[in-house]
């Protein structure tokens, strides 16, 4: 199995009976794409399509050259405006998912925003709330690396998630906790922290979630007597890679600032210890075609 998504390319070989396209034309690849006919799709819920659970194209993008799927070639391909470069093209399945998410939150310029995780799904949320102009934006992450590069990309404050989160939280907040949390971490500390930092009325995002096996002690009787709400976001649907191609093609975030690490084909097993040491890593890419 040949594993890889996000992927850039240019075409190569187009097939007969596909319109639309020329050989050379600069694209972006979805390896999930939704079927845009059932009844989650036309209730806007794109990312619960079975089709798009199913499709993906062969092999994956750590290849040289990929066969991308009829339906992928009918609801998958974006082509990239010319100043738009690769490398920032990489980021427009990850920036959809985040505009989706945030939609789903409804994040609002008056909100305080705690983003828990600051790797590239917890950058990404940082910059898109910061173009928003969000009143406040407070990040955490055991990493302090990625705390000091989160100032960079817009986080107001940072805390270390080795203290008393939902204690500083607090001194910093004029005394209340965020009304918008967003997960943006699989760990299973970061969901019980986001469920202790919640204001009254608030929202929590599931951008990531622990593993299956765990089990999460909801406070459902202190949820249902504040109103506060637990939201999922899953993948992006065809409108969010759209808008996530427009941010990048008008320059709004700073996503070339992102990558750490790029590596060549043959160095793929090499990139992915990085990126699992996370260290002094962020967003690490892959160049089939470098040497």
């Amino acid at each position: 199995v040949v594993l890889g998504h996000e992927a850039v390319g240019t075409i190569y070989k187009i097939g007969q009976k596909v319109k639309g396209y020329s050989l050379g034309d600069r694209i972006f690849v979805s390896h999930h794409v939704p079927c845009n006919v059932c009844e989650y799709c036309k209730s806007g819920y794109h990312t619960a399509c079975d089709t798009l659970h199913k499709t993906n194209y062969y092999p994956g993008g750590f290849a040289q050259y990929i066969r991308i799927p009829k339906m992928n070639i009918k609801y998958g391909i974006h082509k990239l405006p010319a100043e738009l470069s690769f490398e920032e093209g990489t980021f427009i399945e990850p920036l959809a998912c985040a505009i989706r998410g945030q939609r789903i939150a409804d994040v609002q310029k008056e909100d305080t925003v705690l983003i828990i995780g600051c790797g590239v799904s917890g950058i990404l949320h940082t910059q898109l709330a910061k173009n928003k102009g969000t009143k406040r934006i407070i990040v955490t992450d055991i990493n302090l690396y990625r705390l000091k590069i989160a100032k960079k990309f817009g986080a107001d404050f940072t805390l270390d998630a080795k203290e008393n989160i939902p204690e500083k939280l607090e001194e910093i907040n004029e005394g209340k906790p965020a009304n918008k949390v967003i997960v943006c971490t699989g760990a299973t500390e970061a969901a019980l922290t986001a469920l202790k930092c919640v204001d009254k009325g608030g929202t929590i995002l599931f951008f990531a979630v622990p593993d299956p096996t765990i089990k999460l002690p909801v406070p459902i009787n202190q949820f249902w007597r504040n109103e506060i709400t637990i939201k999922t976001s899953y993948g992006a649907a065809p409108n969010d890679l759209t808008k996530a191609l427009k941010i990048l093609s008008q320059k709004k975030l700073k996503v070339k600032d992102m990558i750490t690490h790029r590596f060549s084909l043959s160095e793929t097993a090499k990139g992915f210890k990085v990126m699992a040491n996370a260290g002094k890593s962020l967003k690490v890419i892959i160049e089939p075609n470098q040497k």
